[in-house]
């Protein structure tokens, strides 16, 4: 009978039982890598960045719409700063498809509005507009960074980072003490913090002079003299207030991650990681960086812009190919975090389907919500596909989904690929807190899901 279930029965096992003490030197040399690239990208625009200097330094070049391409090519597109498309030529042509791994570099975060700067009662504060799904209680009283771009009227943008370095001051959105709290505390828990209640903190020394908003001239000041910006350049900005927090290894073992960002830049980095590791691939491998994920993947730097299909287009022209007929031989591995298990909310997920810390890269047949509305929803085949991947690469996965089926839910790129008539499935690192200021992570999970993209680029 126990050979029976052995052979009949399926069982999931920790990843930590299946890899030898190779993988785990090799896990934690990767894991560093990903820890420093996640302290140096606090924005989208950041992550592209610093994704650009990796892929130059790996033999990657600003692609010329009509260059000619043959393989082992290696060519990337900067979509505005904001969202990035590398390639490498395969040796097949593109009527055979492309493998495409597809995450978002995006997360949730505190815009600036257009009008920020104002004083109350002798203090100086930036009004903000949260951007993607939080739980507004999370921001209060923690320390802030400000990251972003000021664009000027002469065309020129000013960088902008404050409270990155340790000697750089932070900033804060105060909160009640909880003596004075008690009708605060009998709202619920999204009625006790507001969207307009998220002011953060920027100054309380008044300038040196009489007049009125004394403060606020004294931080103004101060920002010209750092950036040479004044009021008004505040409307054609973009800057946002991020979590002040290092990424730093979780637990006494080391075997966790813990930082702001993971969603989606841990899977961001294993397919920019996989694209500059891949070797002379058959068919052309496309690792996509989007923009806007968290509100929809909307506005030129979202997948739901033509940008990815324009990129495509010109590589495939360049091969007299029809865009179409590349399209519908593709694969798309939508690499997005999945939620993990955690047993301190257990009533939330559904055990046997869930996905789990050091299981290995968590692979979603479909997201959606509730009866599976917006969602992919891959194909048995395609499912099948990476089994057999998986198994002949030494990958440590798992099937997941998104908490129980009338919980809630949500979405990724997938179904915007699969628009396009490309065969799509999820996958990626199961995290814990997410969307949260800090979110935690495995080792483990994170190298598998390198491995696990590298592998379909490989295949």
């Amino acid at each position: 009978m126990d050979e029976l279930r052995s052979k009949l029965f399926y069982e999931q096992k920790n990843g930590y039982d299946l890899i030898d003490t190779a993988e785990r030197i090799d896990a934690e040399k990767y894991c560093k890598a990903y820890m420093q690239f996640l302290n140096d990208s606090r924005t989208e625009r950041e992550a592209v960045d610093n994704a650009i200097r990796l892929a130059e330094k790996h033999g990657f070049v600003s692609y010329v719409p009509g260059m000619e391409l043959k393989a082992g090519d290696k060519v990337y597109v900067n979509n505005r700063g904001k969202a990035l498309m590398l390639a490498v030529i395969g040796k097949k042509p593109l009527n055979e498809g492309a493998v495409i791994a597809g995450a978002h570099v995006d997360s949730p975060r505190l815009d600036l509005k257009q009008n920020p700067l104002y004083e109350n009662e002798e203090l100086a504060y930036f009004k903000t507009h949260y951007y993607g799904g939080i739980k507004k209680y999370q921001w209060v009283t923690i320390p802030l960074e400000l990251h972003g771009v000021v664009a000027l009227k002469n065309g020129e943008t000013v960088k902008v980072v404050l409270g990155r370095e340790p000697d750089e001051p932070k900033f804060v959105i105060t909160d009640l003490l909880p003596h004075l709290a008690q009708d605060q505390m009998k709202k619920t828990m999204a009625e006790g913090i507001t969207g307009e209640g998220l002011n953060v903190l920027i100054g309380s020394a008044p300038y040196a002079d009489e007049g009125k908003d004394r403060v606020k001239l004294a931080v103004m000041s101060m920002l010209n003299d750092m950036y040479g910006i004044v009021e008004e350049d505040f409307l054609s900005a973009e800057l946002v207030a991020v979590p002040a927090f290092d990424v730093c290894e979780i637990g006494l073992d080391r075997s966790l991650i813990g930082g702001y960002g993971h969603d989606d830049r841990v899977c961001a980095f294993a397919e920019l990681q996989a694209i500059l590791d891949v070797k002379h691939p058959e068919r052309t491998c496309v690792c996509l960086l989007c923009d806007k994920e968290e509100i929809g993947s909307e506005g030129v730097s979202g997948m739901q812009s033509e940008a990815f299909d324009t990129f495509m287009e010109d590589l495939c022209e360049s091969q007299g190919v029809a865009l179409r007929r590349c399209f519908e031989k593709s694969f798309c591995l939508s690499a997005d975090v999945t939620a993990a298990f955690d047993p301190l909310y257990p009533e939330v997920c559904e055990k046997r389907n869930a996905s789990r810390v050091n299981y290995g890269m968590g692979v979603c047949k479909f997201t959606g919500a509730r009866g599976k509305s917006g969602t992919n929803d891959a194909s048995a085949e395609l499912v099948a596909y990476l089994r057999r991947l998986y198994a002949e690469k030494g990958v440590i996965w798992h099937m997941a989904e998104l908490g129980k089926v009338d919980q809630g839910g949500g979405g990724t790129i997938a179904k915007f690929m699969a628009k396009r008539n490309i065969d799509t499935i999820d996958a990626g690192v199961p995290v814990l807190s997410m969307h949260a200021p800090f979110e935690v992570v495995a080792k483990l999970d994170c190298y598998m899901t390198y491995k696990g993209v590298l592998a379909a680029f490989e295949d």
